[in-house]
């Protein structure tokens, strides 16, 4: 026995490891085990969330509505959002705000600004000196930039979101336009930093609708190469993008599909707002026309008959789309007159010919990007609200050639389904499928720097150079390294936009600064006396543009080697040592165990010098390395499948070919400054990649400057990779003298300069970030005072109506009916003032009421349950005494004791209500039976 409980030792306690690392990681997933995603658009949002038992579905706001408008009310005591923000804009539409995103990541001068201004003449636009952007003057007291408005939103999604999945999420994918810039996606980052959601990534949305339209079509997809074209008209913007599908080899999950984007093509203005706005102004002068003898004033000077005629051309636009004419009526337009005017499909286009004629050029840019012809492309598939004008569907088809267009994919919700799939990809709380994304650069990054060289003996100049980081069309997420070569000394170098030619005069006004940053390196020259005796290696600059198309400088490092002499004896006990202690270390932590009868753990072998270890120390890591296993297995670790769907970047220090790469295209780069290099242009771009390459998404493209070798890689102790190759020694000398590279590595400090759009100090940001947590908190307030008003004044009616029903007049009197009904009206007189207190107060006074009432109820069933227990606990009496005398086993007080009990509960119908009567029966009779019936009978 004792040696069964011994055996039984090792089981428990490897029992409770296990359960104590599932335990962990299923306390670490509890805060992630819902993801949702945030399709923002111009002028409606949608939001969608995964799940466990919920995958990928579309969120429904509090009107039940599956899509939401991108509208805020801001006032001094309470903000709307969605639908009871929109239903605002015609009472109060200074203080709502619409299409807000346009200025994200704007300056002052921008043309956008200048067309907000003109778009919305009712909101003030304040400017900020410190960053040269603008904020919205609701008030003197109230004024909030274009992110805080955003973060606003971010936040009320994230509530509905949690609201549909009835617990906290934090995980957010969130989609953007493909052609935001560097400080547009980073303003968006800020807005959700305030908000205080994890942005899991922030997706194109023109690739998000690609992911959606290539995940439930997964089986269609095959080796051979399928363009598709997607054409994205919403109400702000116009995006044409050019997808090729097919299936690639990876390294991790095997043949998976894939989706590149090939070629994008945009128009900043193009979309259904401009339609609208146009519509508008021709509905304000027909009202004008109407009304010309009266002396009346411009309907354009009244922002809210302008917000109502822009309501109007909203839904005479979608009229317009299925008729041929429609009638435009508004009742009160303006000093209370009827506006009422009838509006023909012919008269529509007329107004918007200009825009029409604009359709075609995205698709053209998109051709000219992916360098493709429309032959071949196989389908043109349409996306956005705007799409379904019967125009630009005409002028669509017209353009691209083909016999008809696509319209097998939801236009509104493709993006935020794509979106969500994308979050549910990244999250370690699911697993799905893997999906290749391999998203693309649409303005390329290059570095520029100014060195001195030496033309002429004595003649010195200065020469300027230009090296390409992230080519146009490139893939990303990818981490590039530059090096400098030919600097002994502090020096600063700029990250700028490339060759931006494809953008029209407009567009380049419209994008903004083309310098993203200046770097001032400080530490070069200290790093060189540092190390005199080392040969550099250069400067190495590392650069990340990550998920999210953000561009980041991880480190600059200085990098130097050296040549180091060890004897063999020496390296041979070295390493011989290290060899035992690394096979000692790993013999003691990972033990192998083999399972034999009885649970019986035993150690195996490993042939190599053996060390003690605890059997339970073996067990612990042997259930944890069993517990990391499971937990992988429901999501509780990193997949192959979430860096297939472009989640994971390459390792962050990389300056040559990857291992396993060799020399295949599209893996690693290493940008190095050349030191005699004739020609001052950047370095030509990276050659197309061969189709059906198995390179993953994340992997970087290689790229050399002309003349230079790429740097050959050679593992070291570290595990570091890219070491230029040392010539070769001869064999007699290595016998004597082995040597061996050692490397040395010096952090540089850094200074950025942001010259693009700066980013909100820390302080700043701070402080926004509490703004609008108080004003959440505000929210909240509200919310429990109108439930709290709502329970009261249900709670009244219900009551007063009971008052007069015959089961409560059974159980109360009349003076006490008189004296609640009187309560209740006095209440019901002053309902907003302290609804809490007051509901209270009247659930207290009216509790022994209802109570009775509740009894009154129950008694025919407890009476019967009473009647039976008297019946068992008789014959149970009986039974008792007839019991012989050596084998009693109750005493003659206790038969006493009960046989009066029984008699008396008989005789007195109202000891129902005795608690002690109820437990002296339940004691002796039927005790489990009637366990717990004295406390539901009081």
């Amino acid at each position: 026995m004792a040696a069964m409980v011994r055996r039984q030792r090792p089981r428990r306690l490897a029992c409770w490891a296990l359960m104590a690392v599932l335990l962990a990681d299923l306390l670490a997933l509890s805060d992630t085990l819902a993801v949702m995603s945030v399709d923002l658009g111009s002028e409606s949002m949608k939001v969608a969330i995964v799940k466990p038992g919920v995958p990928m579905e579309i969120v429904l706001n509090k009107e039940s509505r599956r899509k939401t408008p991108v509208t805020v009310t801001l006032k001094e005591n309470e903000r709307f959002f969605g639908d009871s923000a929109a239903s605002m804009a015609i009472k109060n539409p200074k203080a709502t705000l619409r299409y807000f995103q346009h200025l994200l990541g704007k300056q002052e001068n921008n043309p956008h600004v200048a067309l907000y201004r003109a778009r919305f003449p009712e909101h003030e636009l304040g400017f900020d000196p410190q960053r040269q952007t603008v904020y919205f003057q609701i008030s003197p007291q109230l004024q909030f930039s274009p992110e805080e408005v955003l973060s606003m939103l971010l936040n009320y999604s994230r509530s509905l979101a949690e609201d549909f999945a009835e617990q906290p999420i934090k995980d957010a994918v969130i989609t953007v336009p493909a052609f935001f810039n560097q400080a547009e996606r980073r303003a968006v980052l800020q807005a959700a930093r305030m908000a205080g959601l994890k942005v899991l990534q922030l997706i194109n949305d023109n690739t998000a609708t690609a992911l959606s339209y290539g995940v439930f079509r997964r089986k269609d997809i095959n080796t051979t190469a399928q363009n598709i074209m997607f054409y994205d008209m919403g109400a702000g913007s116009t995006v044409c993008t050019i997808v090729t599908y097919q299936t690639v080899k990876t390294k991790d999950s095997g043949v998976q599909p894939q989706l590149q984007i090939r070629g994008v093509g945009f128009d900043r203005t193009l979309g259904g707002l401009e339609m609208e706005l146009r519509l508008r102004e021709h509905l304000a002068r027909l009202f004008n026309e109407q009304r010309k003898g009266q002396r009346a004033k411009d309907v354009r000077e009244n922002p809210r008959a302008m917000a109502k005629l822009l309501r109007e051309a909203n839904r005479l636009k979608t009229v317009l789309s299925a008729n041929a004419d429609h009638m435009a009526q508004i009742e009160g337009l303006m000093d209370d007159v009827d506006f009422k005017a009838k509006v023909t499909r012919a008269e529509f286009e007329d107004l918007c010919a200009d825009l029409f004629e604009r359709v075609p050029g995205p698709v053209q840019q998109a051709l000219q990007s992916a360098e493709m012809k429309l032959d071949e492309i196989e389908q043109v598939i349409l996306v956005g609200g705007a799409t379904r004008v019967p125009k630009v569907q005409e002028v669509l088809l017209k353009a691209v050639g083909k016999e008809e267009l696509g319209k097998n994919i939801n236009a509104d919700e493709a993006a935020a389904m794509g979106a969500v799939y994308q979050a549910a990809a990244l999250s370690k709380a699911f697993k799905v499928k893997p999906f290749v994304v391999r998203d693309a650069v649409i303005y390329p990054i290059l570095v520029e720097f100014t060195r001195e060289v030496e033309e002429e003996p004595g003649v010195h100049s200065l020469k300027h150079n230009k090296r390409i980081l992230f080519s146009r069309m490139g893939p990303y997420p990818q981490r590039k390294v530059i090096t400098f070569n030919r600097y002994s000394h502090d020096f600063n170098f700029h990250i700028n936009y490339g060759d931006l030619g494809f953008l029209g005069p407009e567009d380049l006004r419209v994008f903004g600064s083309q310098n993203l940053t200046t770097v001032k390196l400080k530490g070069v020259g200290e790093s060189f006396r540092k190390y005199p005796d080392y040969e550099s290696k250069g400067i190495k600059a590392h650069f990340n543009l990550d998920e999210s198309g953000v561009l980041s400088l991880d480190r600059v490092e200085s990098v130097f080697e050296t040549l180091v002499e060890d004897s063999p004896e020496e390296e041979s006990t070295l390493t011989s040592k290290m060899s035992v202690h690394t096979c000692a270390c790993v013999c003691e932590r990972v033990s192998l165990c083999a399972f034999q009868g009885g649970g019986q753990a035993l150690p195996l072998g490993l042939g190599v010098e053996s060390r003690p270890s605890s059997p339970l120390s073996v067990w612990v890591f042997f259930f944890l390395e069993l517990g990391n296993t499971i937990s992988s297995l429901f999501g509780g670790g990193a997949t192959p499948d979430a860096k297939e769907n472009g989640t994971d970047s390459v390792q962050e220090e990389e300056e040559g070919p990857a291992e396993g790469s060799k020399d295949e295209p599209g893996e690693q780069a290493e940008l190095k400054e050349e030191a005699d290099s004739p020609t001052e242009d950047a370095s030509p771009p990276p050659p197309p990649e061969p189709k059906g390459s198995a390179a993953p998404e994340g992997e970087k493209t290689t790229e050399k400057d002309d003349g230079e070798k790429p740097e050959a890689q050679k593992p070291s102790d570290k595990g570091e990779a890219g070491f230029e190759s040392v010539p070769p020694a001869p064999e007699e000398e290595k016998k004597q003298k082995p040597a061996r590279k050692q490397r040395m590595v010096e952090e540089i400090g850094v200074e950025l300069v942001v010259l693009d759009l700066p980013d909100l100090p820390e302080d700043e940001l701070a402080r926004s970030a509490q703004k609008l947590q108080d004003l959440t908190l505000r929210d909240l307030e509200k919310q429990e005072r109108e439930k709290a008003a709502n329970s009261l004044e249900a709670f009244i009616f219900e009551t007063q109506d009971k008052l007069y029903q015959p089961e409560y007049q059974e159980v109360s009197t009349e003076e006490q009916r008189e004296d609640i009904s009187g309560k209740l009206s006095a209440t019901s007189s002053w309902l907003e003032d302290e609804e809490g207190c007051r509901t209270a107060e009247l659930r207290k006074l009216c509790q022994g009421l209802f109570f009775r009432v509740e009894e009154r109820k129950k008694w025919p069933e407890r009476l019967s349950a009473l009647d039976s227990l008297l019946n068992h606990s008789s014959m149970f009496l009986k039974g008792a005494r007839l019991i012989p005398e050596m084998d009693q086993i109750f005493t003659e007080v206790e038969m006493t004791t009960l046989e009066k009990v029984i008699n008396e509960t008989w005789v007195i119908p109202a000891s129902i209500h005795n608690p002690a009567r109820w437990a002296v029966l339940g004691s002796v009779g039927d005790a489990e039976k009637w366990r717990g019936r004295p406390e539901s009978c009081v």
